[in-house]
């Protein structure tokens, strides 16, 4: 089955563990090196195909990556129970300083957080930034609220209510999309604020579901909902996302190039990751500026351990140079993730030399 066709039935069912590996993907029975990683669902999708043709490649190397979310692969890092894991929320200053062997934490692609819907006959939603806050507030519980009729004047909407379809478990996800809600809402920073587990307020209009497929999946079978997932995971389910109103006041659709355009005032910091010698390449645009810039965006990041098996450290390097490749990053755009500019491709090389 071609990769996409997995990807695309992971997505399909929102009761369904996402514990894919990419051994399921592309057995070696004779590696003699594995690679075990777990983490992000943000970025699955391009970490299945990178991972699986990286061990193709590779002779002697296999690389296994399960998706159990942000928090869970933090955890197993911190544990020494996987050789790298992934996230979308980066890590605290507090969680690094418990990793005793050291953390080098490489951002290798990016992604959008968008709002997909399912309005049956809406090609095309425009959500204000002053509107879409407050239907996670549930302060707008309608389709024909007045405020989402004036930013859509020609497009005939239900009049039902607003399902919100949010995270059941720790996400990085939610960690980015409540960030930028945060960064532009008052009333959303004070109520619920910027967190990998956020309280929604509840009631009777929204629902919950695990995972970046599970939320896909609750979209797909209710009509009137409203979720959030990444650009990618709307893409290889077909899931219409919402034109969000930028910094500026203009209407963004999720793509390459707006996704890009936001990443471009991204500012790495100066100095090193606390405790260490390792450049700190942890950036956040919660609301970046730009004319064409879409409104909510991220970079996704490996974590490796500094100190570690040699021939581990050396395979690992190999998997990181192999996903700064232009090949490889040419596929992020493909599958709904942005290529890393040429200058943050540099950054993450030079930080590779820290995995010994």
């Amino acid at each position: 089955m071609p990769l996409t066709a997995i990807l695309i039935s992971a997505c399909s069912d929102g009761s369904r563990n996402e514990k894919i590996s990419t051994n399921s993907l592309a057995p070696d029975t004779d590696a003699q090196i594995q690679l075990n990683g777990s983490g992000a669902s943000f970025p699955f999708p391009i970490y299945a195909k990178w991972f699986r043709d990286f061990s193709r490649s590779e002779t002697g190397v296999q690389v296994d990556y399960q998706a159990v979310g942000s928090s869970a692969g933090i955890q197993d890092f911190i544990a020494g129970a996987v050789d790298f894991a992934a996230s979308d929320a980066a890590m605290s200053d507090d969680e690094i300083a418990e990793v005793k062997q050291g953390v080098v934490l490489l951002p290798v692609t990016a992604g959008e957080v968008v709002l997909a819907y399912n309005l049956e006959g809406v090609d095309e939603l425009k959500l204000p930034r002053d509107v879409y806050p407050e239907i996670f507030l549930g302060n707008i519980d309608h389709w024909q609220d007045p405020r989402i009729i004036a930013a859509n004047p020609n497009v005939v909407l239900p009049d039902s209510e607003i399902t919100v379809v949010t995270r059941a478990d720790a996400s990085g996800t939610s960690y980015v999309f409540t960030g930028h809600l945060s960064a532009i809402n008052d009333n959303f920073q004070s109520a619920v604020g910027q967190s990998t587990t956020p309280i929604w307020p509840g009631g009777a209009n929204f629902v919950s579901a695990p995972k970046n497929d599970g939320i896909a999946a609750e979209i797909k079978q209710t009509p009137g909902a409203i979720g959030y997932v990444t650009y990618g995971v709307a893409k290889l389910t077909n899931l219409p996302a919402a034109r969000l109103e930028n910094k500026v006041g203009n209407f963004v659709s999720p793509g390459p190039a707006a996704g890009g355009a936001a990443l471009a005032s991204a500012q790495f910091p100066s100095g090193t990751l606390p405790g260490s010698t390792v450049p700190n390449l942890i950036a956040w645009v919660p609301d970046p500026s730009g004319n064409n810039a879409y409104p909510i965006v991220s970079f996704t990041w490996l974590l490796v351990y500094v100190d570690q098996d040699n021939d581990k450290a050396a395979a690992m390097r190999r998997l990181v140079d192999y996903v700064l490749t232009d090949e490889a990053q040419a596929e992020a755009d493909a599958l709904g993730y942005i290529p890393l500019p040429q200058n943050v491709r540099e950054k993450v090389r030079e930080a590779t030399q820290y995995i010994k």
